[in-house]
């Protein structure tokens, strides 16, 4: 069986690591599988970049600019929703031609257009869509923020300024993805338990195929390490506890930097004792711009790309604290499960299927910066420290290997291509 691997992406972004972690997984259980991107950006022989860079190009400005106009000239929203108008025909490739199973994940920002979609269901091949975000199941946005139109129509989205009309961007992009659907059936995968039920809520995908797995991990490259060493590797203290704070871009207001801001001050409120030895790591861009709020020695260690780095500021931490305000099934929790690392974050989105509370972390309530801070605090001063380390290891173990996941994965493609020639 051979299976084509579609995303914008080769590398940036969590979709993107997600995606070649599966293609790995695929190849390494008995499945060819072959990743497409519009950005290649290594050597990798199982990924191929799409030709002709000047047309790909145009496509995400083309995109751009339409959004740009729509929203009055205000860029602050310009990169919050997505209209798929144009987009790359990936049906001529060789690659598409001898795949068996087109896989497609985040496709967005000039990879594929909703035509294209339609045009890569109209060819007869079984497609499988991986949701990373809601945006599959909604007309414009990839975070719903509390709108539930999506249930029954998009339209008079929040997103969009002047929003009145019944006739608005929304609910044109509702219907042009409606036409898209109707060209055929798509098995749609969603990461998380919580986007899987999301989606079947939404009026788009009624009578559509939805089930969800989770994404995959080597546990391979990310295992526990001796923490000092991995300290000394990292420049980190070697003595005294680190709080872990991840995010790609650290000032996302989605990730909740300030819930974590808050959390720490009411931390060091509660056990005073623990300033004179405990630090703050934060992994990702702009962190400089969050190290002066914070009441703890900051280490900000910029973005790194090297995954070996990565893995050792994982093992250097105690914790690792993830105050998502919106999300799927976040690599950087499974990351840290996996190298042995108790992970604290609020009951949102996918987050409490993987922290099991008061096992291998702590589920704090939604939005409450206290509890957040009790949980950092449990796990730094009364938890049982090997018990944690234990039951994150045992989580992902069951949960996200990569021969679990390939084997759910390569069960669904045997039925989407059993599907399709029972229907042929």
């Amino acid at each position: 069986m051979k299976v084509l691997i579609v995303n914008t992406s080769e590398r940036t972004g969590g979709a993107a690591v997600a995606a070649g972690r599966l293609v790995e997984a695929l190849n390494n259980n008995a499945v060819k599988a072959t990743m497409l991107v519009r950005d290649k950006q290594t050597d990798e022989i199982t990924v191929v970049g799409l030709p002709h860079r000047w047309l790909r190009r145009w496509h995400f400005l083309w995109e751009r600019l339409v959004i740009y106009v729509r929203m009055h000239f205000n860029y602050s929203r310009v990169f919050e929703i997505d209209l798929a108008n144009s987009g790359c025909d990936i049906t001529r490739l060789r690659e598409f031609r001898e795949a068996d199973v087109i896989h497609l994940h985040w496709i967005n920002q000039g990879m594929l257009s909703l035509g294209g979609i339609r045009k890569i269901l109209k060819s007869g091949k079984p497609v499988v869509w991986t949701m990373h975000d809601l945006w599959p199941a909604t007309a414009l946005c990839h975070y719903a923020r509390g709108c539930r139109r999506y249930m029954a129509h998009c339209q008079q989205c929040p997103l969009l300024p002047g929003r009145g009309s019944d006739h608005d961007l929304s609910t044109v992009v509702w219907r042009r993805k409606q036409n898209m659907l109707s060209a055929g059936s798509i098995y749609f995968v969603a990461c998380s338990r919580w986007l899987e039920g999301e989606a079947k809520k939404s009026a788009l995908l009624h009578g559509q195929h939805i089930t969800s797995i989770p994404n995959p991990i080597n546990t391979r490259i990310y295992h526990p390490q001796d923490q000092a060493e991995a300290r000394r590797q990292t420049g980190l203290p070697t003595e005294g506890r680190i709080i872990l704070f991840v995010s790609q871009k650290v000032t996302d207001e989605r990730k909740g930097i300030s819930y974590f801001v808050e959390a720490i001050r009411k931390l060091v409120e509660q056990h005073p004792e623990l300033q004179a030895d405990t630090r703050i790591a934060i992994l990702g861009s702009h962190a400089d711009d969050v190290a002066a709020q914070l009441p703890l020695t900051t280490h900000s260690l910029g973005y790194l790309s090297d995954e070996r780095q990565i893995v050792a500021v994982y093992n250097a931490a105690d914790v690792f604290v993830t105050p998502s305000l919106e999300d799927n099934l976040p690599n950087t929790i499974m990351e840290s499960l996996a190298c042995g690392v108790p992970c604290v974050g609020f009951r949102v989105g996918g987050i409490p299927e993987m922290i099991d509370h008061l096992k291998n972390g702590y589920v704090a309530e939604f939005r409450n910066a206290s509890d957040l801070a009790k949980g950092i605090g449990w796990v730094l001063t009364e938890a049982d420290r090997n018990a944690l380390r234990g039951e994150a290891l045992r989580k992902v173990t069951l949960n996200y290997s990569q021969s679990s996941v390939s084997l759910r994965y390569s069960e669904l493609y045997q039925e989407a291509l059993a599907t399709k020639h029972f229907m042929l």
